[in-house]
């Protein structure tokens, strides 16, 4: 398997075709994450339930990267609902100025995977970029483990930014919540 970084196509799925792309993401996080799927939190089963419960949101949205056919690595988003959960386990409560969600306001990326031969190609950000373009809402927000900070240093280089520490559910790691604008001020 060779990484052609020029012959990658990406496709935008919505919501009607989650049924279809669905094997196509549980297959790759199974090999991206391989190393963790021992831990509860991470395993098959617990990454299917978050990702129907996403998938169910309005505004959900996936992008796939295919070399030749075959997925190279994908991103999914969706809107914050009114009221959203999103925020609750941040360890420093942020001012409700920055957390209060209209169901209009915030994308949050769930997920943003590159597999291994594709890695250090520039693919990550070209699906990253396919995903938040034309998107109505005027801030990003993403976790980042905070034991990867390469990964939070390469978000940095995009633009977000570091508020504040979480923990979403009890048994997951703490992560850095970053933040971004998605259209200038």
């Amino acid at each position: 398997m060779t990484a052609h970084a020029n012959t990658i196509e990406l496709i935008r799925y919505d919501q009607e075709e989650f049924a279809d792309i669905r094997p196509t993401l549980v297959s790759l996080y199974a090999e991206v994450y391989a190393d963790q799927l021992p831990d509860p939190f991470f395993s098959v089963e617990r990454f299917e339930q978050r990702l129907e419960g996403y998938a169910s949101r309005p505004g959900w949205e996936a992008v796939v990267a295919y070399d030749g056919g075959e997925a190279a690595g994908y991103a999914f988003a969706s809107t914050l609902p009114e009221g959203s959960a999103w925020w609750a386990g941040m360890l420093e409560p942020l001012p409700e100025e920055q957390t209060a969600e209209d169901g209009r306001r915030t994308l949050a990326l769930f997920e943003l995977m590159v597999r291994r031969p594709w890695r250090g190609t520039g693919i990550a950000r070209r699906i990253h970029e396919e995903l938040l373009a034309g998107r109505p809402e005027e801030r990003v927000t993403l976790l980042v483990e905070s034991s990867h900070p390469k990964v939070k240093g390469l978000y940095e280089s995009w633009g977000y930014r570091n508020v504040g520490d979480q923990q979403p559910f009890p048994d997951a790691p703490v992560y850095a919540t970053m933040m971004r604008p998605l259209r200038a001020s």
